[in-house]
């Protein structure tokens, strides 16, 4: 943040290179959309899925089972909890703990981190560089247990002294079979992930650099 996940002097630039006000448009090219997936977002420019309150509440059926795809179901929600509690400037062990695969990998557009210092930096960075972080809106565009998978939406506010931007953004979170988050890739208004012309180079030394600037504890 996801700008996220700035950092000292290399995460600055994350600030200044942050949009201020996006629309979301397209889901992430390099996952096979399922069936579900599609018809999630089927609708067009606004995203169609189920709207996630604040704090997010696990939708049930009245056979206590997901009833759709859009549908939160429960290992899931704690999962996205957790990671909402990053995303608004509350990093802490336990989450990464309970929730993400020590070697796991995240990604967003200015940063590809791989494995529990690099990425964790990346979260642990963004209490530095913002105030505040407000979550405005979150839509679960798919909640599927094949592949183990959230898809969501959402709507970020950023705040420091300096700025103060809203990034709409569409979060893909590959799980393991113990639901511990194995890849997260946020994408900033639903586009490609940088890769051309050094892109996905800058984005790797992007996370290095912070994860050597950015103290984590254990």
């Amino acid at each position: 943040m996801s700008n996220h996940h700035h950092r000292s002097p290399s995460a600055s630039s994350r600030a200044s290179n942050e949009p201020s006000q996006t629309h979301h448009h397209s889901i992430l090219p390099t996952i096979v959309p399922t069936p579900a997936l599609v018809e999630s977002v089927a609708g067009g420019a606004h995203y169609s899925g189920s709207n996630v309150e604040q704090p997010l509440k696990h939708r049930n059926s009245s056979h206590d089972r997901p009833s759709s795809h859009t549908d939160l179901k429960a290992d899931h929600e704690r999962v996205l909890t957790d990671i909402r509690s990053l995303y608004e400037l509350h990093p802490d062990p336990e989450i990464f703990k309970r929730s993400w695969h020590p070697d796991a990998v995240f990604e967003d557009p200015l940063a590809k981190a791989k494995g529990f210092r690099e990425y964790a930096a990346q979260w642990y960075a963004m209490p530095i560089l913002f105030a505040k972080s407000e979550t405005v809106d979150t839509r679960v565009m798919s909640s599927t247990t094949a592949p183990n998978r959230i898809v969501f939406s959402q709507t970020q506010r950023y705040k420091n002294r300096f700025m103060d931007k809203t990034i709409s953004s569409v979060v893909t979170v590959d799980l393991d079979d113990s639901d511990r988050i194995i890849r997260l890739v946020e994408q900033w208004d639903g586009k490609a992930l940088p890769s051309r012309f050094g892109g996905g180079l800058l984005r790797r030394l992007n996370a290095k650099v912070t994860s050597l600037l950015v103290r984590v504890p254990r």
